[in-house]
C-alpha cells in the first residue's frame, strides 16, 4: 500500500427523513446571507423547494436563489455564481442536487473569494485556492459522490475542456434517501452506475497488488450491483435507495482510495465526450467502460480475473466484462452511441482523444489513437 495522509472534515448527516430536521440544526451555525443553489424542474415540480424555502425563513435567512445549474456545469455558470456571491455579500451556500450543483457550487465558494481566474491559476500557476465560502450540500440524486470531496468537474466551453477544478470542501452534506425520490429514474439508474464506475477506477488503479481498500472497494461493487438491480426492478425500494446513496458516499469519501493511484482514465474520455455532446456523465459512462476494459484488461489480467470472481462471481476477466455488459442493458442503460443520439464526426472523435488527459494509474497508458478507436467501437 502507498503512503498517505487522510483527513475527512465533512459532516455527513444520513438517514431516511433526516432531512429537516438535520437542515434547520445546520443553519443556525451561519450567517444570514444564504444563496441557493439549484438546477431547477424537479426541485420545484416536487414541493422540496417550498420545503427548504420555508426552513430557510424559518430560521431567519435572506435568501438569494441560484437556479438554472445543468447537468454538465460550465465555467461560464462558475463565475456568474461567483459575481451573485460577492454583489449580495453571500454568508453561506446551500447546494441542493446532484454532483453537478455541488461541482458547481464547490468552485463558486472558491472564485467567490479570489481576486484572479480560478482556471488559470489552477491550470497555469499550478496553486491551489484556500480560502472559501463557508457551504452545505443537500443530496439529492446520488452517485457522484460529489458532497464527499473538494473535487469538482467543470466544462470550459471555450477551450471545449471538460476539467477537474479544486475548491470548497462542504461543512456538513444531508443523505435523506427519500429525496432521492424527487429526481427522475433515469436520473437514480444513471447516478448508480457512476458510483460503481468510480469504484472500479479506484480498483484497477495502482498497485496492482490486492490492498485492503481493495477488499472493502469489492463489497462497496457488489453493494452496488445488486442495489441496483433492485431498484431498476422496483422504484418503491427504499432500502435499496439508501444503499445506493451511502454506496454513492463511499465511493468518494476517500476511504476506497487510501494507498492508491487512481485509473480514472474511463473518466477523462467521458469528460471530453461531454465537452464536446454535452452527454450525461454516467450513460456516457455505461457505453464507454466495457469497450475501454477490453482494450486494457490484457494488461492487469490478475486484477481483472480477481474482480471477475469476487465481484460478478464468474470465472475470468473476460466474462467479467460479460457480466458488466449484461448489468447496463438489462439496468436500461445504453450500450452504444447512437442510442444516446449522439453521432461522432471523424474530426470530433480526433479533437476528443487528442484533449483527453492520460492517467498514470491506469494499467496501459493509451494514445490518441487507441482512445479514438475506443470511441468509434462505441458508436
Amino acid at each position: 500500500m502507498n503512503r498517505f495522509d487522510y483527513h475527512f472534515p465533512v459532516r455527513i448527516h444520513f438517514g431516511q427523513g433526516c432531512f429537516e430536521e438535520t437542515l434547520k440544526a445546520e443553519l443556525g451555525k451561519y450567517g444570514k446571507n444564504v444563496l441557493l443553489a439549484y438546477g431547477g424542474g424537479s426541485l420545484k415540480r416536487t414541493g422540496l423547494y417550498d420545503r427548504i424555502k420555508a426552513l430557510l425563513a424559518e430560521t431567519g435567512k435572506a435568501v438569494t436563489d441560484f437556479e438554472g445549474i445543468m447537468p454538465n456545469p460550465t465555467y461560464k455558470k462558475v463565475q456568474e455564481g461567483s459575481r451573485l456571491v460577492r454583489e449580495r455579500h453571500i454568508d453561506f451556500i446551500l447546494a441542493v442536487g446532484g454532483g453537478s450543483v455541488s461541482d458547481c457550487c464547490k468552485i463558486i465558494a472558491a472564485q467567490a473569494r479570489l481576486d484572479e481566474d480560478i482556471w488559470e491559476m489552477e491550470y497555469g500557476k499550478h496553486q491551489l485556492p484556500t480560502a472559501f465560502v463557508p457551504m452545505g450540500v443537500v443530496v439529492t440524486a446520488s452517485g457522484t459522490g460529489s458532497e464527499e470531496n473538494n473535487g469538482a468537474v467543470i466544462t470550459h466551453e471555450e477551450k471545449k475542456l471538460k476539467n477537474a477544478l479544486w475548491g470548497a470542501m462542504a461543512d456538513f452534506a444531508i443523505l435523506d434517501p427519500d429525496l432521492t425520490t424527487t429526481v427522475p429514474m433515469r436520473q437514480v439508474i444513471s447516478g448508480a452506475f457512476d458510483t460503481l464506475s468510480h469504484c472500479m477506477e479506484t480498483y484497477f488503479g495502482r498497485p496492482d497488488e490486492l490492498t485492503v481498500s481493495d477488499e472493502i472497494n469489492e463489497a462497496v461493487q457488489r453493494n452496488t450491483i445488486r442495489n441496483l438491480r433492485r431498484i431498476a426492478a422496483n422504484p418503491a425500494d427504499d432500502f435499496a435507495r439508501s444503499e445506493l446513496m451511502w454506496t454513492s458516499a463511499m465511493g468518494e469519501n476517500g476511504i476506497l482510495k487510501l494507498g492508491k493511484v487512481t485509473d480514472f482514465q474511463c473518466h477523462m474520455i467521458e469528460h471530453q465526450l461531454g465537452a464536446y455532446t454535452d452527454c450525461n456523465h454516467g450513460q456516457g459512462l455505461a457505453v464507454l467502460h466495457p469497450t475501454f476494459y477490453r482494450h486494457i484488461f490484457r494488461h492487469a489480467e490478475a486484477k481483472f480475473n480477481r474482480w471477475a470472481q469476487e465481484v460478478w462471481l464468474v470465472q475470468d476477466g473476460d466474462e467479467g466484462i460479460d457480466a458488466l455488459e449484461g448489468l447496463i442493458r438489462e439496468v436500461g442503460l445504453p450500450s452504444t452511441l447512437s442510442e444516446m443520439g449522439i453521432s461522432l464526426e471523424d474530426t470530433t472523435r480526433k479533437a476528443i482523444a487528442e484533449s483527453t488527459v492520460i492517467t498514470p494509474g491506469c494499467c496501459k497508458q493509451l494514445t490518441a489513437a487507441e482512445i479514438e478507436e475506443i470511441l468509434k467501437e462505441c458508436e
